[in-house]
């Protein structure tokens, strides 16, 4: 359904810029889940924002790569003129939906507007269609709460109605940037639920984004891991957990804490993550693994491959999995 290539976004000028998403190349296929994960300002939020299209006018800008959706490269295509061409597919629900939702504005109002663009629909049919989107994301007493305004609801029902108007432009593909971070532990599995829910009902494609690992083993099918703005490790969801390939994957778990151990102390990264531009050459990770070698800063790191579905970029992988 979506298949990402190359994709690179850097900051500053066409003859003097800085790769912060460099290389970016996975695929989700219909009714997928994909796990985008990794520390803070590793790129994930940005890489987002590439695909949609939203990237403000004097800031990152895509450097490279192609961003085809359902066969039809949108990469260049502002987010309007993907809705013109119909090749809109791609929604987004953002972390903290109260930023996100007009707050003068009623819930019905806001998701009437996104069928008023994507559907052509007025009227009574519009509130109709309107009050079903609720109803799908399981709100109660949908036509009442067309009339309430965003600070009227809890922050699960306006991660709720984030869904709706996402659900409103009819995607093909839905990005979850991190999507449950500002819920407690009851509502956050009730979204995970719903969004697993529709994207078996649906067909949906989702992307999602997080840095939970918790969240990934419940929710997704397959896993990219990113560090340093390049995604470093993709296999599916239970042989990564089982047999991780690049040690960065295997310090992100290993910094879980073990329900068996309860007062263990807690495993942390050493170092800091490496800033946009700060390694020109081999492997990002180096300054940080544990199984450095000379070469590893030396010459560029190739993508091992560990099986037909796993790859790490990692000139010394850790054990590969049985064949």
């Amino acid at each position: 359904m979506l298949h990402v290539s190359d994709l690179s976004v850097a900051i500053g000028t066409r003859s003097d810029f800085t790769d912060i998403v460099s290389s970016v190349s996975f695929e989700i296929g219909r009714g997928e889940i994909l796990g985008l994960v990794g520390e803070s300002g590793c790129g994930k939020s940005m890489t987002s924002l590439a695909l949609m299209g939203l990237m403000a006018e004097g800031g990152p800008w895509i450097r490279s790569g192609r961003v085809v959706l359902d066969g039809f490269n949108v990469i260049d295509m502002p987010p309007y003129r993907r809705v013109e061409s119909g090749h809109g597919g791609i929604a987004m629900i953002f972390q903290e939906p109260m930023s996100s939702l007009n707050p003068v504005l009623k819930i019905g109002e806001q998701i009437e507007e996104a069928l008023a663009v994507h559907e052509g629909l007025a009227g009574a049919g519009r509130t109709r269609k309107a009050r079903e989107l609720l109803e799908m994301v399981r709100i109660p007493d949908a036509a009442l709460q067309l009339g309430a305004y965003p600070h009227q609801l809890s922050g699960g029902m306006r991660q709720r109605v984030m869904i709706a108007i996402a659900l409103a432009c009819r995607p093909k593909v839905l990005i979850a940037d991190e999507p449950t971070t500002a819920l407690d532990v009851t509502v956050q599995a009730q979204i995970l639920s719903l969004l697993r829910e529709l994207c078996d009902t649906l067909g949906l494609s989702i992307l999602f984004i997080t840095h939970d690992l918790g969240v990934v083993a419940q929710l997704v099918d397959r896993v990219a891991v990113m560090y340093a703005g390049r995604i470093v490790e993709t296999a599916p969801v239970l042989q990564l957990f089982e047999h991780r390939g690049h040690p960065y994957t295997e310090a992100l778990l290993s910094c879980l804490p073990d329900p068996a151990r309860p007062l263990r102390r807690l495993t942390t990264i050493a170092g800091q993550a490496a800033r946009p531009g700060a390694i020109l050459r081999g492997c990002a990770f180096a300054p940080r693994c544990p199984k450095i070698a000379e070469i590893c800063t030396i010459e560029a790191v190739p993508y091992a491959q560990l099986s037909s579905d796993h790859h790490a970029l990692c000139r010394f992988p850790l054990a590969r999995p049985p064949s």
